[in-house]
């Protein structure tokens, strides 16, 4: 008898996941990417998939702490020596400046071409190539930006024009702002994502996008493009901070492989307002993620099967944004401070925040691949046809116009468990590095072994619990 209402509640399970999956598709077009392949996820064993991506963590944390830091010293300073290649780049000035006119193109597209989203390019280069494929880029094969920055290249040439009045700055940026701008900046780019009613459509886009572009010439007419596109431009310091995270290393010695995230425990402590940032753009992908859960919404007190749109949620959703920039905030400095008060003193807090947050970078990157890839495999294929025929023409580009782009990995079983299972693998992967740079950085600071573990204790209890929070929110079903 127990084993047929067992087998009664499961058939009865199925047909709710099966009702569920069906209300998830009637939901607008963005839940598309997640609704289908939610259904088959949530008949994995997803509590036991958590459970063990905690345990790989935590056990990492012990090993970590048991191995000499003279065999981890010698982990992180390992480099294998790659042959010279010749110079394929031409200089920065002109891969910026090809940069900027490619920009320029997007953005006519933008204003000018399809207003369907999915067919314009400027909607798919800044939300897909820009934000999904880049930071993803730099974190494999390190600081990009460097050359395509569309900013350097045209400030340099207009700085030649004018006989170098141009990069002359009129003011200094005042030291004690730090990355203040690049957070007020940063945070209006999070919300017209996350909380607008409409961040991708085209023409709206458009006028964002301008409106940034003229912003950020006036700001390095102002303060000097050096110092601005560092401090004041949120995307050349989170490009560069997640770049420390490349295996490709270069330096005046030459080009090498060295073990990723090995780049990032030398650099210098970050500022209060660096580390801000940089915690700032885990936090904001971690609630892209939460705010689409059927919890979240219930919180909001707004039905997930009747979702209603955005418009509806944008000031809890707004409130949401900031606590969960708060709370992350919160937590890190309290595990810093916790720690340091477990081993009975040590660094100053603000020198271990500004460099144990650097920690953070794999499992920002890695959650961020983890929480974009579905999109990636879809919206890839519409950004590479919308490049094939940008303003709308009949052009053919690439020879992609027999090309159609296709969804039905979404729709089975076995391709929703292999794209399960590369989320999973990646944020574990991702927390596991975590703690490996979190150990190295603070061992550097405190020699006591015994006092470093409990210094990094804390902070490693909470890349445990938040890998645990990665898992469930590729697990849990999500709606709007």
């Amino acid at each position: 008898m127990r084993s047929g209402g067992g087998t009664g509640r499961g058939e009865a399970a199925r047909h709710g996941l099966a009702i569920t999956a069906a209300a998830l598709t009637l939901l607008p077009t963005p839940a598309l990417a997640h609704g289908a392949e939610r259904g088959f996820v949530m008949l994995l064993p997803t509590g036991h998939v958590m459970l063990a991506g905690a345990l790989a963590v935590a056990a990492s944390l012990a090993v970590v702490a048991l191995v000499p830091a003279r065999t981890t010293e010698r982990l992180a300073a390992a480099r294998l020596a790659l042959p010279a290649f010749p110079r394929l780049l031409p200089s920065l000035v002109v891969t910026s400046t090809l940069s900027f006119i490619v920009l320029l193109l997007v953005l006519a597209a933008g204003l000018f071409g399809y207003p369907d989203p999915l067919r314009n390019p400027l909607s798919l280069t800044v939300w897909t190539l820009f934000w999904v494929v880049l930071p993803i880029a730099h974190a494999l094969l390190g600081n990009l930006w460097r050359w395509l920055n569309p900013f350097s290249g045209p400030c340099a040439l207009l700085d030649r024009a004018s006989g170098g009045g141009f990069t002359a700055a009129r003011r200094p940026l005042p030291a004690r702002l730090g990355y203040l701008p690049a957070i007020a900046t940063f945070l209006g780019f999070a919300w017209f994502e996350l909380v607008y009613p409409a961040p991708d459509h085209p023409e709206t886009l458009g006028v964002v996008v301008g409106v940034y572009v003229i912003m950020t010439f006036a700001f390095c007419l102002t303060y000097g493009p050096d110092v601005w596109l560092r401090r004041g431009d949120p995307f050349g310091a989170l490009f560069g901070w997640l770049a420390g995270l490349s295996p490709y290393a270069r330096s005046d010695a030459g080009a090498a492989l060295v073990v990723p995230g090995a780049q990032l425990l030398g650099r210098a402590a970050l500022p209060l307002s660096g580390v801000l940032l940089l915690l700032l753009t885990l936090s904001t992908v971690s609630f892209d993620g939460t705010m689409k859960t059927f919890w979240w919404l219930g919180l909001t007190g707004v039905n997930p099967l009747e979702f209603p749109g955005r418009t509806a949620v944008m000031l809890p959703n707004t409130l949401g944004l900031i606590a969960a920039f708060a709370a992350l905030a919160g937590v890190f400095f309290a595990a810093i401070s916790l720690g340091r008060r477990l081993a009975g003193g040590g660094p100053p807090v603000r020198v271990l925040a500004g460099r144990a947050v650097f920690s953070i970078v794999p499992i920002a990157v890695t959650f961020h691949l983890a929480h974009y890839l579905t999109a990636l495999l879809i919206n890839g294929q519409y950004a590479a046809l919308a490049l094939n025929d940008p303003f709308g023409r009949g052009w053919n580009l690439f020879a992609l116009r027999d090309w159609y782009v296709t969804t039905s990995f979404l729709g089975s079983y076995a391709g929703s468990r292999a794209i399960f299972a590369v989320q999973t693998a990646v944020i574990v992967i991702g927390h596991v590095l975590g703690v490996l740079v979190c150990h190295l950085i603070v061992a550097r600071e405190e020699p006591d072994p015994l006092k470093a573990f409990l210094i990094e204790l804390p902070l490693g209890v909470v890349m445990v619990g938040y890998t645990v929070f990665g898992l469930w929110l590729l697990s849990t079903p999500v709606a709007g």
